[in-house]
Parts: structure tokens; C-alpha cells; sequence
């Protein structure tokens, strides 16, 4: 069950909310900042995942960079104090102005996902005397296991360069003296949970490319594994950090390379997910023909995850003291079929005013939510605070 810190206090503010329990966040960014050490691992925060200047300044305090998708996402990073040499900026599409700004700035790699990308980014670094640092984005064609929609490594996706375009980049790399190649970017996708068999799988993919890269007189100096790391959403508290050990164990066990290559990673979710959760109270209980229904004041525009992917979310009743159970249709208010957090949920019995906590909900949570319907947005409330 989640704690929050000074409950009394927090029952009586306004719904919804999403609260941030900053003791996990910090031990979670801790750990990952140990093992990247230990395991010579460079660490990108996905950006995307969460931007709360609470969190991203924590991050870069600790000296781990950041992964951009969004030139809005590069300039955010850089007015919260992240370094630009830490920054890598991927995004199948990038636009002028964006690649102008990161240049600008000399970020640390653009992670380049087209050869009209790597034609482009040529032109633009010409035009303004510049050298853009670039890592290739080569798809690895291998199966993450995970939900279709947040696939990214196979031939159909949107992302990377094929490998049958792989000797076409080389000989682009060779003719393009504005950019330096820096090495090879790679994704496969999003909540894994097979880590050493989909990660082992990345890896040798990962090598066959870097050897022929290598192979063909282009050196490469980065090796980017990307992200991709799940957490457990049906048991938040029994898993509350990842297995971020056994993630960088099963990399520096397959992944062939120089002690003077750099091996990076892109993590998003897995720092900042479980340190959230969604808080809202229940507006109605309704009895349908067959179903009932506990509708609360937080919606698909809240969260969205559920209706957009069939995501699973645990859900509590923090101040039910009832040991009957029954059956629910979690819903929000929004007018969406939609809108529905989870069908036949066993919770507690469930009475107007009850605060509900949606959990693991740090990450894709907040930065996807809209102002759909004109409802109020959820607002953060942090333990440090209360």
C-alpha cells in the first residue's frame, strides 16, 4: 500500500494529484549513479519520461546526462543545468531550427535516424563553420518483447537506418568533413522485463554492426544501447528500483568492446516511474445493469496510458477501512468510452470521497497529459514539502 508522508495533511487537498515520494526518487537515481561507475556505463535520462525541474536537476546534479527527443526538450535540459557535452539528441524528426540550436550549443551527439538526416545535418554544420558531433542510429532487428506500441527495433518501425543502408552511411561519413562520427546509437523498445535475453540479443546484434563499421576503417568510439528498462507495475512495492544491476551486468557480459569505448544507456521510465502516483477521489459509485462503476475525478486526460495502450496500473483505496471486496470498473469522468483506468478491479468497498492512488504513474504520466474536456490538470505535490 502507498505511504504519503503527513496523510492527514495531503487527504484534504484538492484531486487530483500526483505525489511524488522524493526519498525512492533520490535512492533510485543514487543506485543508478553507483552502478554507472562501477560498471563504466554513461546514463541519458529520457527526457521524455518526466520532466519535472525537481527531478531533471537531481539527475544532472548526480552526473548523469540526458536523452532529448525535441529540440523544446534540448533547451529545457540546458536552462536546468545539464551540461551540453552530456546531452544526445535523437528524434526521427528533427527540424532545422532544432538542429540549428543544439549546434549552437555543442551538445555532446546528435543520434542521427535517416541518411537525409546525416545529408542535412552536413549542410546545416557547413553553413555555420561548425562540426556536429553525430552518433549513427542503426536498427538492430531485434524483438524487445514487449507491447507493439512501444516497439522500436524491428524493420516495420519508424526508427534507425535499416542495416541494409549501412554501407551507404559509411561512405557518407567518409564525404561529410563537417561531421564527426562519434558511433553507433541503438533501440529496441520500451518495458522490458526479459532483461538478460532481450539485452544479450541487443548486444550481439550491437557487435556484428560495430564490427562492421570497424571493419570498413570508421571507428567506432560510442557504443548507445538506448533504454528500455521496465519496471513492475502489478507489485510496485515489492519492486520499488529496478534491476538496473542485472541490466548493466548482462550488457558488459555480451557487449564486445575496447576498454577505450564508451558504452551508454538511455533510461527513462525505470528512474522516475515508481516514484509516483496518481492521486484522486472517488465522485460516484454507480450500479450499472452489470457492472459498477467507481468514477473519479481524474481522467484518460490525466492519465492516458490505459486507454492508449491498455496499459495496467495498480490502484488502492487509501482510506477504505472495509475488508469486503468487490468488483469494479475503474472510470474517469471524461466523455470517452475510453476513459477507463481498469475493468473489474477487486478493491475494498468503495464510498463517495475515498482517495484512490493509481500507481507507477512517474513516468508518461504528467508529460501526457492534455487539457481535454477543459478539466482542471493534475498538479505535483512533493513528500519533500509536506
Amino acid at each position: 500500500m502507498l505511504k504519503i508522508k503527513n496523510f492527514a495533511t495531503v487527504k484534504n487537498l484538492a484531486t487530483p494529484f500526483w505525489y511524488y515520494d522524493m526519498d525512492l526518487f533520490r535512492a533510485t537515481v543514487d543506485e543508478v549513479a553507483a552502478l554507472a561507475e562501477e560498471y563504466g556505463i554513461m546514463v541519458h535520462y529520457s527526457v521524455k519520461a518526466n520532466y519535472e525541474k525537481r527531478l531533471l536537476a537531481y539527475i544532472c546534479k548526480r552526473g548523469l546526462g540526458v536523452d532529448c527527443v525535441s529540440g523544446n526538450e534540448v533547451r529545457y535540459a540546458i536552462e536546468n543545468g545539464c551540461r551540453p557535452e552530456n546531452i544526445v539528441f535523437a528524434g526521427v524528426g528533427k527540424q532545422d531550427e532544432e538542429l540549428l540550436y543544439a549546434l549552437k550549443h555543442k551538445i555532446g551527439s546528435f543520434n542521427c535516424e535517416s541518411i537525409e538526416e546525416l545529408v542535412l545535418l552536413e549542410k546545416l554544420a557547413a553553413e555555420n563553420s561548425s562540426i556536429a558531433n553525430v552518433s549513427v542510429r542503426i536498427n538492430p532487428e531485434v524483438d524487445a518483447h514487449t507491447h507493439k506500441f512501444v516497439t522500436t527495433g524491428l524493420e516495420m518501425d519508424k526508427f534507425g537506418i535499416p542495416k541494409k543502408s549501412i554501407d551507404t552511411v559509411i561512405e557518407l561519413i567518409r564525404n561529410s568533413p563537417h561531421i564527426h562520427f562519434k558511433g553507433l546509437h541503438f533501440h529496441i523498445g520500451s518495458q522490458i522485463t526479459d532483461v538478460e535475453n532481450v539485452f544479450t540479443n541487443e548486444c550481439r546484434s550491437a557487435n556484428s554492426i560495430v564490427s562492421h563499421f570497424e571493419k570498413n576503417g570508421i571507428r567506432v568510439d560510442n557504443i548507445d544501447l538506448g533504454g528500455g528498462l521496465g519496471i513492475d507495475y502489478y507489485n510496485p512495492d515489492s519492486h520499488r528500483i529496478p534491476e538496473f544491476g542485472l541490466w548493466f551486468r548482462t550488457i558488459k557480459e555480451n557487449l564486445k568492446h575496447r576498454p577505450d569505448q564508451r558504452i551508454h544507456v538511455e533510461p527513462g521510465r525505470a528512474l522516475v516511474a515508481q516514484c509516483a502516483s496518481l492521486i484522486s477521489r472517488a465522485i460516484f459509485v454507480k450500479d450499472g445493469e452489470t457492472k459498477t462503476f467507481l468514477i473519479l475525478d481524474a481522467g484518460m486526460c490525466d492519465l492516458i496510458r490505459p486507454a492508449l495502450y491498455g496499459a495496467y496500473h495498480k490502484i488502492e483505496n487509501l482510506t477504505s477501512d472495509s475488508e469486503e471486496l468487490k468488483l469494479y470498473d475503474v472510470v474517469g469522468p471524461v466523455c470517452e468510452s475510453a476513459d477507463v483506468f481498469a475493468v473489474d478491479r477487486t478493491l475494498p468497498t468503495t464510498v463517495r470521497g475515498d482517495i484512490i492512488a493509481i500507481r507507477s504513474t512517474g513516468a508518461y504520466g504528467s508529460v501526457m497529459s492534455s487539457g481535454y474536456n477543459m478539466r482542471t490538470p493534475a498538479f505535483p505535490v512533493f513528500s519533500d514539502d509536506l
